[in-house]
């Protein structure tokens, strides 16, 4: 089964799936990817531009050979905001779209404590992206890591 697991920043989308993925699951995330990629001490959610591109190339490779084995493991995507076409992509592969939500202010009050002040930007167009059109079912609200 493929889980394409959505929502804004700081919304506890790791901690979903850490709650239900098995160790032979596969778990893409941009986050962890990157973080793989970089050098040691490099931060977890702040990354380089060229890390980044670097990691998408490698998560892009990852989703393509994973939706394969979807038949025998279990395939948890974070896709914070997929697009239209992602979505048709994701409904062709009978994918299970997952909202994390805990609600906005709880996630804007995370991500001022604890990332990048630009996941403002990007935790807002998620709502108003999300207000517009309902992604998938919504895991509702739920604890997230100990922020």
């Amino acid at each position: 089964m493929l889980y394409v697991v959505t929502g804004p920043p700081a919304a506890g989308k790791s901690s979903w799936i850490t709650a239900r993925a098995r160790a032979t699951d596969i778990v893409i995330d941009l986050d962890r990817i990157a973080l793989a990629l970089a050098g040691p001490g490099a931060p977890s959610w702040q990354h380089d531009e060229t890390l980044l591109k670097v990691a998408h190339r490698a998560r892009f490779a990852a989703i393509d050979e994973a939706v394969k084995h979807r038949d025998t493991v279990d395939v948890y995507l974070i896709h914070t905001m997929p697009s239209p076409k992602a979505l048709a992509r994701y409904q062709r592969l009978d994918a299970e779209v997952v909202a994390v939500d805990p609600g906005q202010d709880i996630v804007m009050q995370r991500v001022r404590d604890m990332r990048d002040p630009a996941m403002t930007a990007v935790a807002t167009r998620w709502y108003r992206q999300h207000a517009r059109r309902k992604l998938g079912r919504s895991a509702g609200r739920q604890a997230s890591r100990t922020w």
